[in-house]
């Protein structure tokens, strides 16, 4: 089933296909301080697909902290976090921020708490290859 999001403004949006219904998603809500100053809540399917899109490609801002190895993207009118991209091995991994889901699902669970500090760059990468949701498309989204 896909579901929709997109930042405040529209600029900024993702389609998630996930067959998991909402109450079975893990969502996350990591304790970094880029994570907690958006109150972000994450999740991801490996099993799934996540495409974004740049409705105005002039407001996608990409962001990158620790390891240097993901852009945040950010909307750089409303501000609004949409989600995350990686490239390993060719192949791109997104979450998204379920807070930017329009209209919000039902059932979404309470997100946990997670600490990824002190993680290496290596173990990041693994989580991410294994937890993170294949991108399929990053229209005027290009550059990684």
């Amino acid at each position: 089933m896909p579901y929709q999001g997109s930042c405040h403004c529209g600029a900024l949006t993702y389609v998630y296909h996930t067959e998991l219904p909402p109450p079975e998603w893990a969502v996350r809500a990591c304790q970094c301080s880029f994570c907690r100053a958006h109150g972000a809540r994450t999740t991801s399917d490996p099993r799934g697909s996540v495409a974004f899109h740049a409705v105005q490609p002039d407001r996608l801002r990409r962001y990158q902290f620790g390891h240097r190895i993901t852009d945040f993207l950010v909307c750089a009118c409303c501000g609004v976090y949409i989600g995350a991209l990686t490239e390993i091995a060719g192949h791109r991994f997104a979450v998204i921020n379920a807070n930017a889901l329009r209209p919000p699902p039902a059932g979404l669970r309470a997100a946990a708490s997670v600490s990824y500090e002190g993680e290496s760059a290596e173990a990041r990468t693994d989580r991410r290859r294994d937890r993170w949701t294949p991108c399929t498309a990053i229209g005027g989204c290009e550059r990684l």
